[in-house]
């Protein structure tokens, strides 16, 4: 499994890191604007991401923008439906209305809030299918 972490918050970029590089390799941005970057260099290279992992918060560009632009990216590319990129939004604060947004736009397919909690992490992964 290829994960891109994008969080701006050190420790949760860490812990996000530790816990899921034992399922495949990660990647990590800091905002939205390098993780777009990151995500058009793997299609360039035909090797997407299975995993975005997308902080809702952050500078520069937030999570609701950049899985915005991340769907765009994936439509000019013919990439829809199941094949498109599983995206689990972050946010550090229980913040329905910024969750239920992405929710309702059918932008992502799951949600955790900080402080993580690695059972629902692993289980969130396990249900999108990307780990047995």
């Amino acid at each position: 499994m290829k994960t891109l972490i994008v969080e701006d918050d050190f420790l949760a970029r860490s812990l996000l890191s530790t816990l899921l590089s034992e399922y495949g390799v990660c990647h990590v941005a800091v905002n939205g604007r390098e993780a777009l970057a990151a995500i058009g260099r793997a299609f360039d290279e035909e090797d997407p991401y299975d995993l975005i992992c997308l902080d809702i918060m952050m500078p520069v560009m937030d999570g609701q923008e950049a899985l915005l632009e991340l769907r765009k990216m994936e439509a000019q590319r013919g990439i829809r439906g199941l094949d498109t990129t599983k995206v689990i939004m972050i946010t550090g604060i229980d913040d329905s209305r910024n969750i239920m947004k992405a929710f309702r736009q059918g932008q992502c397919e799951a949600y955790l809030t900080k402080p993580l909690d690695r059972h629902k992490l692993i289980s969130h992964v396990r249900d999108l299918g990307l780990i047995v």
